[in-house]
C-alpha cells in the first residue's frame, strides 16, 4: 500500500513537471534560489551532510567556507531540478546551446571507432541536460539504468521523462541490466552510468580525496567484458546559462593482472577523474548521502577488503533519480 509520505513525494514531483516546466526561465531560476536558500537555512540532515563531504573536498576551509560553499552547492542543485522539471519543454535549439562541453573529441572519436562507449558520471550538474544533448546534438541515442523508486509511480515518471529526452532506461532490479548493457556495447552503442556513489554490495573500494570510499564495479567490468571505451565526464555550471564540462581521455584496461586487479585500477582511475573536476567546482557536485566507508554504518559494510564480488556482473551502479 502507498503511504501517505510516498504520495506527497510523487505529487511534488508531479507538480514540478507540470507547473514549473510552464513558468517563464528567470522565475523559475529564482523560484529555485529561493527554495535553495530556505533549505539551507533550516540546516537540515542534508545540509550538514552536504558540508561534511566537502570538508574532505576542501579540507582547509573554515567553517564560513563550508557554510559558503554549501549555500552554493544547494543553489547548484535546485538549478538542476528547475531545469530538469522543463527540460521536456526545451527546443532543440535550447537544449543544444544549454550545454558546452570540453574535449567532446574523446566522445565523438570513441563513438566513431563503434567499440561501443561507457560514459561515467559522478552527480555534478545536470547529467539529465547532458544526456539529452547527446540525443540531439550529437543524434546518438544511449542506454542508462536507474533505481526502482517507491512508490511505482514516481519511477514510472522518471523513465518516462528520460525516455522523453532519447533515453532507453532499464531499471537496476532484477539482474538482467548489466547483459542487456553489454549488448548495447557490442553493438557499438553508448551508455551512461552515474558512478560515484555505490548502492549495491559489491562495489570497489577506491581512494577518493584521500579516505576510502566504494564505487561501482560496473563501468570497469563492461569495458573488460566488451571492449568498450571508458570516458569519465564531469559536469559544472558558471555563472551563465549554459552548463558545462569536461569528457576525460578513455580510462585503459590494464594489461596485465587478475580480473578483480584490472577492475580495481580502473575504477580508481575512475574516481581520480571525478576528484579532479569535483576539487574543481566543489559546489556542483550534489552528494547530500554519506559516501566514505568512515560516515557509514559498520554494519551495513562489513567486508572493507574493496574485492570485486563474484555477482559483480549482476550489479551494475544503479542509477539516480
Amino acid at each position: 500500500m502507498t503511504s501517505l509520505q510516498d504520495r506527497l513525494v510523487d505529487g511534488a514531483y508531479a507538480f514540478g513537471w507540470s507547473t514549473v516546466k510552464k513558468l517563464p526561465e528567470p522565475v523559475a531560476v529564482r523560484l529555485g534560489r529561493t527554495i535553495a536558500d530556505l533549505a539551507w537555512k533550516r540546516r537540515g540532515k542534508g545540509i550538514q551532510r552536504l558540508e561534511s563531504n566537502y570538508a574532505r573536498v576542501v579540507p582547509d576551509a573554515t567553517p564560513e567556507r563550508l557554510a559558503e560553499l554549501s549555500k552554493a552547492g544547494m543553489r547548484s542543485y535546485l538549478r538542476y531540478w528547475m531545469e530538469s522539471f522543463r527540460l521536456p519543454a526545451w527546443s532543440e535549439e535550447r537544449v543544444k546551446t544549454g550545454f558546452d562541453p570540453k574535449d567532446v573529441h574523446h566522445l565523438t572519436d570513441a563513438l566513431a571507432s563503434d567499440k561501443g562507449v561507457i560514459l561515467a558520471l559522478p552527480h555534478m550538474g545536470n547529467w539529465d541536460l547532458a544526456g539529452a544533448w547527446v540525443t540531439t546534438k550529437l543524434r546518438t541515442p544511449f542506454t542508462t539504468v536507474a533505481e526502482r523508486l517507491k512508490p511505482e509511480s514516481l519511477y514510472d515518471r522518471f523513465v518516462a521523462y528520460r525516455e522523453g529526452l532519447g533515453m532507453e532506461v532499464l531499471p537496476h532490479s532484477g539482474g538482467t541490466a548489466f547483459g542487456t548493457l553489454a549488448r548495447r556495447l557490442r553493438d557499438g552503442g553508448l551508455i551512461c552510468l552515474v558512478a560515484e556513489r555505490d548502492l549495491s554490495s559489491s562495489g570497489v573500494e577506491v581512494e577518493f580525496f584521500g579516505a576510502a570510499t566504494r564505487m561501482p564495479a560496473g563501468p570497469a567490468l563492461l569495458a573488460q567484458q566488451t571492449g568498450a571505451l571508458l570516458l569519465p565526464v564531469t559536469l559544472w555550471y558558471d555563472d551563465s546559462p549554459v552548463m558545462k564540462g569536461r569528457v576525460h581521455p578513455p580510462i585503459e584496461v590494464p594489461e596485465t593482472g587478475t580480473r578483480a586487479e584490472k577492475t580495481s585500477a580502473m575504477t580508481q582511475a575512475m574516481a581520480d577523474a571525478f576528484a579532479t573536476g569535483i576539487a574543481d567546482h566543489p559546489e556542483d557536485w550534489h552528494m547530500l548521502q554519506r559516501l566514505w566507508l568512515k560516515d557509514l554504518d559498520p554494519g551495513k559494510n562489513p567486508d572493507n577488503t574493496g574485492k570485486v564480488s563474484e555477482n559483480s556482473e549482476k550489479d551494475p551502479e544503479k542509477g539516480t533519480p
